[in-house]
């Protein structure tokens, strides 16, 4: 199979019109993913958990269904340790408000990488200035590389919870999660992963990393948007308190209290999205069915080929490793007296889809002293004429903005 072939599962990218290369933003979704969530409302549309009617029982089976699909595909030990989110933005507040709330203090210390989505860093901002625990931050190499003494050193006797990105969003660069897990449990301290841009393009055994949370987004690995997964350690869960109350979390309510419901569903307060979670479950099914091997293969392709044209072009800097095999897909850029928008603006008038801005991730480009970029993002499904197209944008762009040859 060739990535022409698999093409042909993605309704929207039979546009020819569109190369759409925003991938780390949000994924195509293939057509199985578009059928599992129709068929889901055309034919197992109730509440789930909530009735004992044919229609909610089978409404519950898919949803549960879902979960042990989730929970075989990133190997956590139980069912009872994956919980629906919207997002992974939802699943790291969750863990902010319900752990970090209640169990740091101040004289604690909190460990960040300076590369964290704000997604990964607000809630943890937040968890400092209500408990006087205070933020550190392990700075990178300009490729993007934590160095094992940056380690050793943010990560301290203090440190009660470290917040990282298996992959950087900007960067793309892995971080090296066994080593920084392994350093904060010698200390004592938890480790919240946020697995937003690796989930995706890698396989990920959260058993294996031994993180305490991990969080990713169904819709950037081709589901539907509004799902997303919170990975957490079920006795760290079971002491937790819930992070929103109301329906469905319960077990009894009196006037004076209540008794809350046994995992997952503590945190899962309200009608979960079970239609969500039915094309989630799809789009792992078709992860799959294509295989790691062939999307990593195809996706170090892609960027290998992007940034061998990009480095043909004067004034053209990519930023972090000047190795594609440490980019997963992601290219970040900037062109000499052009802003990342008019950058984005001229592909966007050659049909082609990337982002620019800071990428919700101010403080890694403020410490690489860069203002904004564009980012270019791959999936197997991309090919390579698709990067000869965007670097031969790319390549005009200056004379286009008034530059001259």
């Amino acid at each position: 199979m060739t990535a022409s072939d698999y093409r042909k599962d993605f309704p929207l990218l039979q546009n020819e019109d569109t190369i759409y290369i925003d991938n780390a933003a949000t994924a195509q979704r293939p057509q199985a993913v578009l059928d599992a969530v129709r068929v889901f409302y055309e034919t197992e549309n109730a509440n789930p958990l909530r009735g004992f009617y044919p229609l909610s029982l089978k409404a519950t089976k898919s949803c549960e269904s879902a979960r042990g699909t989730v929970r075989d595909f990133i190997h956590a030990a139980s069912k009872k340790e994956i919980i629906f989110t919207r997002n992974t933005t939802e699943g790291l507040n969750l863990v902010a408000y319900s752990y970090g709330l209640s169990h740091l203090k101040a004289g604690d210390e909190i460990a960040v990488t300076i590369m964290e989505h704000h997604s990964n860093l607000l809630p943890w901002q937040m968890v400092s200035r209500q408990t006087g625990a205070e933020l550190k931050f392990m700075e990178c190499e300009p490729d993007g590389t934590l160095t094992d003494e940056t380690i050793q050193r943010v990560i301290n006797e203090k440190t009660k919870l470290v917040a990282v990105a298996q992959v950087s969003n900007v960067l793309g660069c892995v971080n090296p999660i066994e080593k920084i897990v392994a350093r904060a449990h010698e200390v004592g301290a938890v480790v919240v992963m946020d697995g937003a841009q690796s989930v995706p393009h890698m396989p990920v055994d959260v058993q294996k990393l031994d993180v305490d949370f991990m969080a990713f987004s169904g819709h950037k690995l081709m589901g539907p948007m509004g799902i997303g997964v919170l990975y957490g350690k079920k006795a760290l869960l079971e002491e937790m308190p819930p992070f929103l109350t109301g329906g469905e979390m319960i077990d009894s309510v009196t006037r004076e209290g209540a008794v809350f419901a046994e995992l997952p569903y503590k945190f899962e307060a309200g009608t979960v999205n079970a239609a969500g979670a039915a094309g989630l479950a799809a789009a792992i099914d078709y992860l799959q069915q294509v295989g790691f091997d062939f999307i990593q293969e195809q996706e170090l392709a892609l960027t290998r080929h992007a940034m061998e044209g990009l480095a043909e072009i004067p004034r053209v800097h990519v930023m972090g490793s000047e190795n594609p095999e440490n980019h997963t897909g992601i290219i970040s850029f900037t062109i000499e007296g052009v802003h990342p928008h008019d950058v984005s603006e001229i592909l966007a008038s050659d049909g082609i889809d990337v982002r620019a801005g800071h990428h919700c991730a101010q403080p890694l480009l403020t410490y690489l002293g860069v203002n904004s970029s564009t980012r270019a993002s791959f999936m197997f499904y991309n090919t390579l004429e698709e990067v000869d197209a965007f670097v031969k944008s790319v390549a005009s762009i200056r004379r286009r903005m008034g530059y001259g040859e």
